[in-house]
């Protein structure tokens, strides 16, 4: 099929729901894509961290030609093996005992979450959640109401009520809006979509205080920061605090939708047969994948990896900002999820980038997004950056 072919047919038949950069890509392995034309990449944003080992990684690729052969979907009123050894992969990590309910997205899992914590505080008369401004937990109806930016939801009101928005990282803001209705809070300790803003510590372990004086669950929405993603299996290991819930989806399957939502055993029981279901959630393909995923990070030693490179990496950013002290206000992140502020929009940079062969994000329009698979190959990865460093100097230069 030629390239026109390929733009006029998304004309034609696929709704105009996103804004598309004009390439076509056809093949990827590792951290390197190829378009149609044969152009080669170099991904530094693979996925929106879908791809945490990079594009078709040989051991999910093996899982999933495996499993394919044997049963890709089954309902989930049987039993079968792959998701109960999923579970476990993902509740062994944890710290703590608790349970597993699968679907097929973040936004999945965030509505899962938040009809668990409803069902929980039903009996209690707890139905008010808390959530954060600049937080973006899904764009489905429930996890929309929960996202802290109304560009999100401009169109689409009435969204979902008793739901209270606050200040991040302010805990005072938080202890002004808890009630005697307030059911869960929910929060991301790295804000993604919100501009990669970081939980600040004592904030985190405030609200764990907070929500146990005050017989409220913490939600941790971990969508995008876990699965190794900060160099931890999951983020909320940084902080020494434990979730009641979590969510998580993107790097779960390595690239196959795959949605998780974790709850403590005793707030896990609140769901009975019949409240909540997925047709294809934890299906068995999926499920082989994830399972590849846990083994892939641990045998190739990857958190250790992460933790000791993103140090590196984040000298070389806060390297840019001595260098660019007007033009990059800020540098921040954890493992290999980074936001490099500009006090510019960065649109055109990506969009360089993509010309000069690089994949970037950037979000709020003037924070770059960098969230390198966390296995990339050091020469990829130091090559991408030199060529992002050397659009930055054409820009900076030409816009003084």
């Amino acid at each position: 099929m030629k390239k026109q072919d390929v733009f006029d047919f998304y004309t034609r038949y696929i709704m105009n729901t996103y804004t598309r950069s004009p390439v076509i890509f056809v093949k990827g392995k590792g951290s390197r894509l190829w378009d149609i034309d044969n152009k080669e990449y170099i991904d530094l944003f693979p996925g929106w961290g879908v791809s945490v080992l990079g594009h078709c990684p040989s051991s999910v690729v093996n899982a999933i030609r495996y499993q394919a052969a044997r049963l890709i979907h089954l309902p989930n009123n049987f039993y079968h093996i792959t998701q109960a050894k999923l579970a476990r992969e993902i509740v062994m990590r944890l710290g703590f005992s608790a349970k597993v309910f699968f679907c097929n997205s973040g936004a999945e899992a965030v509505e899962a979450a938040l009809k668990l914590a409803k069902a929980w505080g039903q009996d209690k008369g707890k139905r008010e959640i808390i959530t954060m401004e600049n937080s973006f937990h899904g764009r489905t109806t429930g996890a929309l109401s929960l996202t802290g930016q109304d560009i999100y939801q401009e169109g689409f009101t009435p969204l979902l009520p008793n739901v209270k928005r606050v200040k991040f990282n302010d805990i005072s803001a938080v202890e002004k809006a808890i009630g005697p209705e307030t059911a869960a809070i929910i929060l991301e300790l790295i804000q993604g979509e919100g501009g990669v803003n970081v939980a600040d510590l004592d904030y985190v372990k405030a609200l764990r205080r907070l929500c146990d004086d005050n017989n409220i669950l913490l939600i941790f929405d971990e969508v995008q920061t876990g699965i190794g993603r900060t160099g931890k299996w999951y983020c909320f290991q940084h902080y020494g605090v434990e979730p009641d819930i979590m969510t998580l989806a993107k790097g779960l399957g390595g690239g196959v939708p795959i949605g998780a939502m974790v709850a403590k055993d005793e707030i896990a029981d609140s769901f009975k047969p019949g409240m909540h279901a997925s047709t294809f959630g934890g299906g068995p393909l999926v499920c082989k994948a994830g399972i590849a995923v846990f083994k892939a990070i641990q045998r190739h030693h990857l958190l250790s990896k992460v933790q000791k490179t993103s140090e590196e990496l984040m000298e070389r950013f806060r390297g840019w900002k001595k260098r660019w002290p007007d033009r990059v206000m800020d540098v921040r992140g954890k493992g290999y999820m980074f936001g490099i502020e500009l006090s510019c929009p960065c649109r055109r940079i990506v969009e360089t980038a993509l010309l000069r062969g690089v994949l970037v994000n950037c979000t709020h329009s003037n924070i770059l997004r960098i969230m390198p698979a966390l296995n990339i190959e050091p020469k990829y990865l130091k090559k991408g950056l030199s060529i992002l460093e050397e659009i930055l100097e054409d820009e900076f230069s030409n816009t003084q």
